[in-house]
């Protein structure tokens, strides 16, 4: 089945996997950056569409007719240490578009942290990432109240690679929890668009 998506964060590091792959699998990208200068991918189904994620009548008028939303935004550090709302903030302005544009699938990518996990590690991580994990559990909240179909991806530790493999956990990190590629999450992602699995699941990812 060949997709329309829009891609919210395109030109990050799981959003640029998510291109390429979707690109290579046949479906339809539109790429909705503050910088289109920043994509350098050119393709006949590939639309780089320039707009701001907070901007309710721009995202709503460029993600119409669409068959799916992924949202891949991150925040950089050093803004990523403080306290920040871009996740939630674009969040709420995604659901808003989705409902007024008629668009029911979104995929949202947020972080395993978020799962209640033991351990000194885990503390750890979740310590470091507490201000990253503030925003992404707000965003999380504001989709899980809407009417549409939404898929949550909570991967660990992220890293470089062309590895497109990947394990999944409903409600639960997958034993052992280990580092996966941005290009694994973005093949889960495409994944479950396509089958049309994890609906109103929030999904756990690592390594195999």
């Amino acid at each position: 089945m060949t997709l329309r998506t829009f891609i919210i964060g395109a030109t990050g590091h799981i959003g640029t996997e998510l291109i390429d792959l979707a690109l290579a699998r046949g479906h339809s990208v539109t790429a909705f950056v503050r910088s289109p200068a920043k994509i350098k991918r050119s393709d006949a189904r590939l639309c780089v569409v320039k707009g701001d994620p907070h901007d309710v009548d721009a995202l709503a008028a460029a993600m119409a007719g669409h068959d799916a939303v992924f949202s891949a935004l991150g925040v950089r550090p050093p803004a990523a240490f403080r306290p920040h709302t871009l996740i939630a903030d674009c969040a709420a302005t995604t659901v808003a578009a989705m409902t007024r544009a008629g668009v029911r699938r979104l995929y949202l990518v947020s972080v395993a942290v978020l799962f209640p996990l033991r351990g000194p590690i885990y503390a750890f991580f979740r310590w470091v990432l507490k201000h990253i994990a503030h925003d992404q559990a707000a965003a999380e909240q504001i989709v899980r109240a809407t009417s549409l179909d939404w898929t949550i991806a909570r991967p660990p530790r992220l890293t470089n690679g062309r590895d497109e493999r990947y394990l999944a956990r409903v409600d639960g990190l997958p034993e052992g929890g280990r580092a996966m590629s941005f290009r694994a999450v973005a093949a889960f992602l495409l994944d479950a668009a396509e089958t049309g699995k994890h609906r109103h699941e929030i999904v756990g990812l690592a390594r195999p």
